[in-house]
């Protein structure tokens, strides 16, 4: 059953208003202050009331309309032509050419408009307005900077386990990426999770590479072309040639056949400039140096092997081990080998031994890095040992025009400045960079920077001078920036760059014409005074003796 109970109410009480009116107020309720509650309470000491009087300050936001801007384009093309001439006919355009210029009124306005013109070429004739009347002065208070640098950027290997970056080279383009070859030159490294991969990192996003370069055999050596800046040349370290194009991603167009590559790691990997931009080079510790075109890797075009015995046998070669190739010389290249001999090879000669023009006996290990001087191509650099040398093409048979002092630690490459013909920059196996000015000072570097507690296994410079890459042991690439003055042309540098070398060269050509002199006069006495038997047991102990003096002096200097 339902239960329900009604509530009843007038209709005049629903909805009534309030009424309100004034007046007087009353107390309803009076509570006294009891003192026994005081117990309960704890007294606030000290109290802190903070205040602050400020301005009261009002935002506004005022935003202009918008500007529309639309992009338009102008296509010129030849007109003016008359209906019934047509452009493209050259002997349309020709005659009636000939017909307006036998009108009277077309001479007339030539001669009206050539004196007219002839004014102007005379009054812009008579003031050079752009000429520089203090230019010398404003060179001359110009302050120098002081040698300092700054580490602008840092690429790092984003694998596991590290590998070595042992190549860079900078896109033709402004510089705005670099090519970075990642390989580990340890003997038999068998850790497992090796990565073959290769990178090419944009510098304005240095925290992921722009492409990932994914060879058959991990890069030892990348290149780009000057020509076609989407064309990287890499050599392997199981011995073959790899071609990418960039726009088409990071697996190889073209690679070398095995059974035609090189035998050992490709150290060295260089462009020719051919009309079709498409012919290379390479040398490897093989002791072979062999040409490619790219549009055809099935087989080297050329070949030539580095016996400096001119028996072109391969089993008396040299192995390379860096490669240096100037355009200004096309026909000209040079080859540091493993035994620490430079050769300078012809490839425009017409056997394999007359390729082989001059040998120099250059240093006690291997030629980590040869390579010409930028302003003067017959000059060239070479890093290997404990020591940085230069030489010249002038004197074939002689030791280096110039070198830096001996190292402690090993110097492992070298670069020149594009800028500044006398500077050049070496890096070290305790991680130092140092930058040289011979033009200024030969006895000590003019700054020496710590980037790493690693080697540092390759340099390369931008082509303003101002930036210079170096890569290390653990495939960390560091990006330091010089100040200007390593990379600024002074007056007259370039001449007095070329004086030094020359006056060295000299030297150095003097130096050896006194040293043959002695050797004859060592040999005449020889054959004067009778054989004299040496006791085997005395050279041995003044050789001991010697040695171990050597060993002490060295170690008071340290």
């Amino acid at each position: 059953m339902e239960i329900k109970y009604e509530y009843t109410r007038k209709r005049s009480e629903f909805g009534r208003p309030c009424s309100f009116s004034d007046f007087l107020a009353e107390v309803t309720v009076d509570i006294p202050p009891d003192p026994s509650l005081a117990d309960d309470f704890i007294p606030q000491d000290p109290v802190d009331f903070a205040v602050q009087e400020g301005p009261v300050m009002a935002l506004h936001e005022v935003n202009t309309d918008r500007v529309q801007v639309s992009i338009q384009g102008v296509n010129h093309v030849e007109g003016g032509w008359p209906k019934h001439v047509d452009p493209k006919n050259s002997e349309l355009t020709t005659r009636y050419r000939e017909e307006v210029e036998r009108e009277e009124v077309y001479t007339r306005t030539v001669q009206r408009l050539g004196s007219l013109m002839e004014h102007y070429i005379r009054q812009n004739n008579t003031i050079d307005i752009y000429e520089e009347y203090f230019e010398e002065e404003e060179e001359e208070d110009e302050e120098e900077e002081p040698p300092s640098y700054k580490t602008i950027n840092v690429l790092r290997d984003p694998n596991q386990p590290k590998r070595m970056a042992t190549r860079l080279s900078w896109h033709p383009d402004a510089n705005k990426a670099v090519a970075v070859a990642y390989c580990s030159m340890e003997f038999q490294d068998s850790r497992k999770d090796m990565c073959f991969d290769s990178y090419i990192w944009d510098l304005e996003k240095p925290y992921s590479p722009e492409l990932t370069l994914k060879p058959s055999s991990p890069a030892v050596t990348l290149e780009y072309n000057s020509k076609d800046w989407y064309h990287v040349l890499g050599g392997c370290y199981n011995g073959q040639i790899v071609f990418w194009d960039t726009r088409k991603g990071g697996l190889p167009v073209e690679m070398t056949p095995v059974e035609f590559s090189h035998r050992d790691p490709v150290y060295g990997a260089c462009w020719l400039p051919s009309r079709t931009g498409t012919e290379c080079f390479s040398g490897s510790t093989d002791g072979q140096v062999l040409w490619w075109d790219i549009r055809k890797m099935s087989q080297p075009s050329e070949r030539l092997i580095l016996d400096i015995t001119r028996e072109d046998q391969l089993k008396k070669a040299l192995g390379a081990i860096s490669l240096d190739f100037a355009p200004t010389m096309p026909t000209k290249f040079l080859v540091g080998t493993e035994q620490g001999i430079i050769i300078s090879c012809n490839r425009d000669a017409k056997t394999p031994p007359e390729k082989i023009a001059n040998i120099f006996s250059s240093h006690i290990g291997a030629v980590y890095r040869v390579t010409r001087n930028p302003f003067f191509p017959k000059v060239f650099l070479s890093v290997g040992d404990w020591t940085a040398r230069i030489w010249t093409e002038e004197l074939m048979d002689s030791s280096s025009i110039m070198e830096t002092k001996y190292h402690t630690p090993y110097l492992l490459d070298t670069c020149w400045s594009p800028m500044k013909p006398a500077v050049f920059f070496t890096s070290k196996s305790d991680g130092t960079v140092d930058i040289w000015d011979f033009l200024f000072h030969q006895k000590e570097p003019a700054l020496s920077i710590k980037v790493s507690i690693e080697p540092l296994l390759s340099l390369c410079v931008q082509d303003n001078g101002r930036i210079i890459g170096c890569s290390t042991r653990m495939g960390t690439v560091f990006l330091l920036e010089i100040s200007s003055g390593f990379c600024t042309l002074r007056k007259n540098e370039k001449t007095l760059t070329s004086s030094m070398f020359e006056r060295e060269a000299r030297r150095e050509k003097v130096l050896q014409e006194k040293y043959r002199e002695r050797l004859l006069r060592e040999q005449e006495r020889a054959r004067a005074r009778p054989e004299e038997q040496e006791d085997p047991q005395e050279v041995f102990k003044q050789a001991q003796a010697d040695f171990l003096a050597n060993i002490k002096a060295e170690r008071r200097r340290r």
